[in-house]
């Protein structure tokens, strides 16, 4: 089977309730249970906690302050790293500030360890903060726990839905390429790689078709990490480093702006020399899985939302903004700009 044909079965799957054993066979499947249990030995468990991210960001900027909750994995929460200022969310809301020159508070529920079914109640917290935008970072820990990907992807379409009912946009960075990850040992590898691309191109779907935009998270654990991995990954050679954690932030970045529509008009349309452009949901997320940073979201052609191969979408490759050197959070908002209540109770 195909790659576009594996999406479109894993998505199927996803909201039919299926859970057969995906494309990936169940030969594979055995191979990847065994070697997965040998892999989690050498990694090991994470189980320090890392700086919190939350609080207020971009000192001196004016309001209305733009109010994200991150939610997610390890990844999300930045185990690994000391200092506040490496965290995910600290890069995160740092950088939005700075482009989008506003105040920004940010509040992490990541937790580490989590998988797709246990974004249920990050959700349940985070509607009940109402925060402008939610930033989902999930999916390794479903392929390292042998997750059914069509499991995965149900949960992460619920999450996704309930956010947009809300009235939140959201940004799901996909489940990143884990066969760069040098504790995990062949054949392993490869059936982690293949594994997590599929999954990673069936969460496009599902994000899509709920109403979110995804970003292919590929090249934060891809050839960048793979060249350098003293460099971007932390000690225990599986999670990112201070560094990797940045470049994590920067791929996110843009794809958020947009979804606040924050970015300049002269940016609003895909640009055919950057290879951007419309395509159907399930070639898309295939081509967004095996290219990193690729951004995809819903769109219309001549005014409808699905044409004959599926849902309508745009396929964009943000340009990265200049990375800001990341501050860290305030508890308290700038006393002369005054409370902001939703943001100072979440």
């Amino acid at each position: 089977m195909g790659a576009t044909g594996a999406a479109r079965k894993l998505a199927s799957a996803a909201a039919l309730g299926g859970g057969g054993l995906s494309v990936l066979g169940a030969g594979l499947y055995g191979v990847l249970v065994a070697e997965a249990r040998i892999a989690r030995r050498v990694i090991g468990n994470a189980t320090d906690s890392p700086p919190d991210a939350t609080g207020w960001y971009g000192r001196g900027r004016p309001g209305p302050a733009i109010r994200i909750a991150l939610l997610g994995d390890s990844s999300a929460a930045g185990y690994g790293v000391q200092r506040v200022e490496d965290t995910t969310g600290a890069h995160l809301a740092t950088g939005m500030a700075a482009q989008a020159d506003r105040r920004v508070h940010l509040r992490s529920f990541a937790v580490v360890g989590a998988q797709s079914s246990q974004l249920a109640d990050q959700v349940d917290a985070v509607i009940g903060t109402h925060p402008d935008l939610a930033v989902v970072l999930i999916g390794a820990n479903d392929v390292t726990h042998t997750v059914l990907p069509s499991a995965s992807v149900r949960h992460l379409a619920e999450g996704v839905r309930r956010l947009r009912e809300a009235g939140i946009a959201v940004v799901v960075g996909t489940c990143p390429d884990l066969g760069t990850i040098r504790p995990i040992p062949p054949p392993l590898k490869q059936v982690a790689r293949e594994w997590s691309r599929r999954l990673a191109a069936a969460q496009t779907i599902t994000v899509v078709e709920n109403g979110g935009r995804s970003v292919s998270l590929g090249d934060i654990l891809g050839p960048e990490f793979d060249a350098a991995p003293a460099l971007l990954f932390g000690p225990d050679r599986f999670h990112p480093s201070a560094d990797g954690y940045r470049q994590l932030a920067s791929v996110l970045i843009p794809s958020c702006l947009a979804a606040l529509d924050l970015l300049p008009e002269d940016e609003a349309r895909p640009e055919p020399l950057r290879r951007e452009g419309i395509l159907p949901v399930a070639a898309a997320a295939v081509r967004a899985a095996r290219v990193p940073g690729t951004e995809v979201d819903g769109t219309e052609v001549g005014g409808n939302q699905r044409g004959l191969r599926g849902r309508w979408v745009e396929l964009r490759h943000r340009r990265r903004r200049p990375s800001t050197e990341a501050e860290s959070p305030d508890e308290h908002e700038d006393s002369e700009a005054g409370a902001d209540p939703a943001a100072s109770g979440a």
